[in-house]
Parts: structure tokens; sequence; C-alpha cells
């Protein structure tokens, strides 16, 4: 429900001659035709939602282009409070927060964080702290800053935009989560396509993105296993504890005794993992129930079983990966990440990992690993297999050789001779 002061915006902005508004659109017809073809098709536009609303009324002339308030949150929740209220409970908002956990992050260009040509350019969809807020401003004026135009593209701000599978596509792709290849190549995602060009009729069951991650337009978006599909509490299967353990030692969340990490706290702040039983049942269930309006339940629970069954071999193979490197530190054939304290590999250095074996660990589990369970729950069988599992088993295989070269050197006293390709 609107706000009351929004309602008198609007009153105010239908009743009264428009010549601020007028101003902005004379001006900005000629600077940035774009923009103004795509507000004034806008529902923003139909309801006289006009310019000032949303940019304030300081900017009136090219010399005073600093002083055009960049919209946040905050601002969309002027009339948009209950979505807002939604995404701010959902990952996409922490999405900046997660970026800046991962220690790779801090030695990437600024172009690719703060500039948003990399990392940023999708995780900019998460909230920011006003320190980072100045920060953007200063050094690029805060585009992007509104969170809701990563969906809802700027300033036709599309609802019908925003629903289609599409809209998901420019960021839930490429090497660490190519959900859009895996769905759109899927039986979900072929009707989908389907039914947009007209072949399929508008009554057929078509599931987008949208129909499973947001039931019913809720804004708070999030999958039951997590970014990283590891969680706790860990499971009552003796090889999976085990296996789960070591590669939570290898994300730096637990010591090699089992105790938490100061990152745990950093995990959870960005909330990239389940910690606790609760919060992933509760996402399973909403799951199952958006299942079940095409499927059977039966039918769901087991094809949702077998996600987690194909997590639990993924994981086995990634921890045996994990161990021979942890061999490889502690018998000293290799040299410990420099400032990590305990022999593990640190997962979370991603393409800075220091050498080849320690590199083709980081591509195992971020890439390889990720497609496996990713590709099965999103039904799509040939990234499950040959993109995923094929691909984690090719890794473990040439994981082992470069730790048998390593030591054949080591023991013989001879220089690191030439080593296997980064496929």
């Amino acid at each position: 429900m609107m706000r009351s002061g929004v309602l008198v915006v609007l009153f105010l902005a239908l009743a009264l001659p428009l010549a601020a508004d007028v101003t902005c659109v004379d001006c900005h017809g000629g600077h940035t035709p774009g923009l103004v073809a795509d507000w004034t098709t806008s529902r923003h536009a139909e309801l006289g939602v006009d310019c000032a609303v949303c940019h304030g009324e300081e900017h009136n002339s090219p010399e005073d282009t600093a002083l055009a308030r960049i919209p946040t949150p905050e601002t969309c929740a002027e009339c948009h409070e209950t979505q807002v209220e939604q995404f701010k409970k959902g990952k996409h908002a922490l999405a900046w927060a997660a970026m800046k956990a991962m220690p790779f992050a801090h030695a990437q260009p600024m172009a690719m964080t703060e500039g948003m040509k990399g990392c940023g350019g999708c995780h900019k969809i998460g909230l920011k702290n006003e320190a980072e807020i100045r920060k953007l401003q200063t050094n690029g004026r805060g585009f992007g800053l509104a969170s809701c135009d990563a969906c809802h593209t700027r300033h036709a701000f599309s609802v019908q935009e925003a629903r289609q599978p599409q809209a998901c596509q420019t960021c839930h792709m490429g090497f660490d989560h190519p959900q859009w290849e895996m769905y759109s190549a899927s039986k979900h995602g072929v009707r989908a396509l389907l039914k947009q060009s007209g072949v399929l009729p508008e009554s057929a069951a078509a599931p987008t993105c949208q129909t499973c991650h947001m039931d019913e337009g809720n804004h708070e978006v999030r999958a039951p296993w997590g970014f990283l599909a590891v969680r706790l509490p860990l499971p009552e299967d003796e090889q999976w504890r085990a296996d789960r353990v070591t590669i939570l030692q290898a994300l730096g969340v637990l010591e090699p005794l089992g105790n938490p990490t100061e990152r745990l706290d950093v995990v959870k702040a960005a909330d990239v993992a389940r910690l606790d039983q609760e919060s992933w049942q509760k996402g399973r269930d909403a799951m199952l129930d958006t299942c079940s309006s095409c499927h059977s339940r039966t039918f769901a629970e087991e094809e949702l079983q077998k996600g987690d069954d194909m997590i639990r071999e993924v994981d086995h193979l990634m921890a045996e990966a994990i161990r021979i490197v942890v061999r490889l530190y502690e018998d000293r054939v290799l040299e410990k990440p420099e400032g990590y304290d305990h022999p593990f590999p640190d997962l979370l250095t991603f393409h800075d990992a220091p050498t080849v074996i320690e590199q083709r660990l980081f591509v195992m589990f971020l890439e390889h690993r990720m497609r496996t369970f990713q590709g099965t729950f999103h039904a799509n069988p040939d990234y499950a297999l040959w993109y995923g599992w094929s691909e984690m088993r090719r890794d473990i295989t040439e994981i082992e050789e470069l730790a048998a070269q390593m030591r054949y050197e080591k023991q013989h006293g001879l220089e690191a001779g030439p080593v296997a390709s980064n496929r």
C-alpha cells in the first residue's frame, strides 16, 4: 500500500502543470532520448511519477548534474514498500556483501568491483551501507544503487520485463553458476521459451525462474541449499560428514580440529550457506509446494532427493581432491598459502591460488562441482554429467598426477617440470 506522502505527490503531479517535468523531458529528450523513451512508456509516466519524485528537484541544468539524486531501495520503498521489505530478506540483498567477503575480490581492479565491469556488475544488486554508497558516488556517481533496477531495467521499470526468465540471464550464467544455460536447455526452459514465441498456448505449464524462485511474486529470493551447497547441521552419514567437514575446512570456516573460525561469521553475514536445519527445511518445503503445482508431490520429492544425493557424491570427490593437496602441505612438498594458519588450501582465493594444482582445485570446486548439483536441480542432464561430474573425475585424475609429479621432483631434487594445462 502506498504511503500518504506519496499519494500527495501523485495527486499534485496529476493536478498541477508539470513544468519541472517538461523541462526534464525537453532537455533529456535530446541528451538521453532512450531514457526518456523508456520513461514515457512506463507505469510511472502513466501515474504521473515524474523525474523529481526519484531524482529530486535540485538538478535543473547541465551545470548541476551532480545534484541529481541517485535512487536507492529506500526511494523505491516510498511506493513499493512490501516488495522492498521482501527483497531485503532475500539473497539478492546480500550480493554486495557476499562479493566483498571473498578474499580475492580485494585484489581485483576497481573497474571489476566498484566499477561494475566484473563481479560488481551483478553483485551491485546487493544493499550497501552509507560509506559504500558515498564511495560509489565519488568514483562513478553511484549508478546501480537502487538494486531494483537490476531486474526492472530503468527507466521503464517494467514488471512484465522482470517476470521473463531472460531478466535473470545477465547474472545467472557463465563460469560458476550457469543457471540460464541449464534452465533454457531443460524441458522447463524449452517450454517457457516456446510459450513466449507463441508455439505453446498461454495455458501451457512452462515454469520460469520466477515461478520456482519468486512464488507469487515474493521478492525474498533464495535457494534451499544456498550458493555453495554446504550446510549445517552435519549429515548422519559418516562418510558424507567427514567429506563436508573437509570442504568446510578448505573454505576456511572450520579449523583442523573442527572449531569455527572468524570467517564463519562472514559466511553467516553473507548468507551463502544454510547454517541450520530450519532454514534449509523452510526452503525445501516451499520448493516442494511449487513443484507440486505441476507434478505429484512424490515425484517432486524424489527429484529433489536426487539433487541431495548428487551433492553427497560430488562432496566425496571434492574432499578427496582437497586431502591430496593437504598431504602435500603436510609433507612440505607444497608451500602453504601465505598467512594461512592451518594446512588446508583456501578455496576462496579462487583464481589467485598460487600453484597449478591449487588452481585446478579451485576450478573443480567453483566450476565443476557447482555444475554437477546445479545441473541436477535444474533438470539438465548434460550439465549434470558432462559439464559437471565428468569434469570432476578428470580434475581428480589431473590432481593425482600433479601431486605424484611434485613428490617425485621433491624427492630427487629436480626443478619443477612441465605441468598439465588448465583446461
